[in-house]
């Protein structure tokens, strides 16, 4: 079978039983889950499916709705639990400052911060600040706004004003996908606009994000490839995507 009927009767597949799983086609095919990827690679870029997690879904499948912060904090926990132990090396030193951004993985870094340094730290997510707000070497500062209920951040007009007015050591965001084509992207203008503005007031930018948002694309792009230093992801990534990502100028670090 030639890698275009191939394509062409993985997309049908997915059109007929609505998702499919990497290894499940790999199988029904006979060729190596890798082989398969590209193919799902190719097939989102024409717009013919979406990727998910470990498999693939229908384009029309997934609308433009963010998952709820409750939702994200009980997925694929151990994978975040890696990522933020490997981002502490990326913390500046004692009196170093920092922004983290919300989320559930920016989060699992905060729950790992060390007590024993003095951090200044920034952050517009309301749990993690109240993880923050107990005495230890962190000096807490908290970003205002309009919050927002399924990502429980502030964001807005006067969030942004605020980071205008700051300059941090390094900024960990989160993110809800990333591809070589549309950078990292958000799925809402105002989260955007202020991670945006988190970037600027950064002097190094380090995203935080599980392999399961490799080679998405969401509506709003926030940052570009080269407006970001290292990405931090879990083993389970691509090695291609991640090849990628690297001759695109970005530190990969492989939780």
């Amino acid at each position: 079978m030639y890698p275009e009927e191939r394509q062409h009767a993985i997309a049908t597949l997915v059109a007929e039983r609505g998702r499919v799983q990497v290894a499940a086609v790999a199988e029904e095919f006979g060729v190596t889950t890798e082989t398969v990827r590209r193919d799902l690679a190719l097939l989102e870029r024409a717009g013919t499916l979406r990727r998910v997690h470990g498999g693939a879904v229908p384009a029309g499948a997934l609308a433009l709705v963010e998952p709820g912060l409750g939702e994200r904090h009980g997925t694929r926990t151990e994978q975040k639990r890696k990522i933020a132990a490997a981002a502490l090396d990326l913390l500046p030193g004692t009196d170093g400052s920092l922004i983290l951004d919300g989320g559930s993985t920016t989060a699992a870094l905060a729950d790992v911060l060390p007590v024993d340094r003095r951090l200044y730290v920034a952050t517009n997510s309301v749990p993690i600040a109240t993880r923050l707000s107990v005495p230890t070497g962190v000096t807490l500062h908290v970003l205002g706004g309009r919050v927002r209920g399924i990502t429980q951040t502030a964001v807005g007009d006067s969030t942004v004003r605020a980071l205008a007015d700051l300059r941090v050591d390094v900024v960990f965001l989160g993110t809800n996908g990333i591809s070589v084509a549309h950078g990292f992207s958000t799925p809402d203008e105002a989260e955007a606009a202020t991670k945006r503005a988190m970037v600027r007031a950064a002097q190094r930018s380090v995203v935080l994000a599980d392999s399961s948002k490799l080679g998405r694309e969401h509506l709003v792009r926030f940052a570009a490839l080269e407006d970001v230093d290292v990405l931090v992801t879990d083993a389970e990534a691509d090695p291609a995507d991640v090849s990628e990502l690297e001759q695109a100028g970005i530190e990969v670090v492989v939780a």
